[in-house]
């Protein structure tokens, strides 16, 4: 079996170079931009049968066809990379419009709006990670230090399974799950149990720190519009990824 070459500069493939929010500081080649193909009729195939892949299943195979990287994979990318390249392979493919079905919050009606997905811009983050793509923080409450990183897409599917197979009568502690995979170090030191631990008893104040500052500090496309509805009412909403992102077109 011919042993594929992705991340030859001399690779001929039909592509484009797609530039990535996170700037690649966050991966080992450190890459800015990547290849990626445009989709083909047999990638057709695998939008076609998305009620039986499902959003997850869809985007997997996606990516790992289309991401003409050897040294990146579509689990090792953070979730605003990801999204970038699914946006690119959506907008060369069927065009940049992206049709909202929303409701009226006045009039309870239903009505559409049309984006232009070229239009979308990179949120600019407010802290710049160091060289190992990690913020350092001191948390408000316990005024403990950490080094954290935004989740990758590897990390949210791992969750998902994880919560699919949580017990049905009892909440999944997503909370608790992505804390420790942001969390790498804690005053010093990456053992995982100490990390954990701390965790366990975390302030809800420090907890919520983290999460808004990764929030405002991860590198990703700002999904989210307001829309004025007919009323003249505002609706907040975004662009969501998966199955629903393909389907009008399938």
């Amino acid at each position: 079996m011919e042993e594929k070459t992705y991340g030859q500069e001399n690779f001929s493939l039909p592509h484009d170079v797609v530039e990535l929010p996170s700037g690649g500081r966050y991966y080992k080649n450190k890459k800015k931009s990547v290849k990626v193909g445009y989709l083909t009729a047999n990638d057709e195939n695998i939008l076609v049968n998305i009620s039986k892949n499902g959003g997850e299943g869809i985007i997997t195979q996606l990516i790992r066809n289309k991401l003409y990287e050897s040294d990146l994979k579509p689990e090792n990318l953070l979730n605003g990379d990801l999204e970038t390249i699914l946006i690119f392979l959506r907008n060369t493919s069927f065009g940049a419009d992206y049709t909202f079905n929303l409701t009226d919050p006045e009039t309870g009606k239903s009505f559409q709006k049309v984006i232009t997905l070229d239009e979308l811009e990179f949120i600019k983050p407010e802290t710049e990670p160091d060289d190992n793509g990690l913020f350092s923080v001191t948390l408000p409450k316990s005024n403990r230090v950490v080094k954290i990183r935004p989740l990758t897409y590897g990390d949210t599917m791992e969750m998902d399974k994880m919560a699919e197979k949580y017990p049905a009568n009892m909440v999944p502690p997503r909370v608790t799950w992505k804390l420790q995979k942001m969390i790498v170090e804690l005053d010093g030191t990456n053992s995982k149990e100490e990390i954990n631990k701390f965790i366990n008893d975390m302030p809800i104040m420090d907890s919520k720190f983290i999460s808004n500052f990764i929030r405002k500090n991860e590198p990703r496309v700002n999904l989210v519009r307001v829309i004025i509805a007919p009323s003249g009412r505002k609706v907040k909403t975004s662009i969501a990824f998966g199955a629903e992102f393909f389907r009008p077109f399938f």
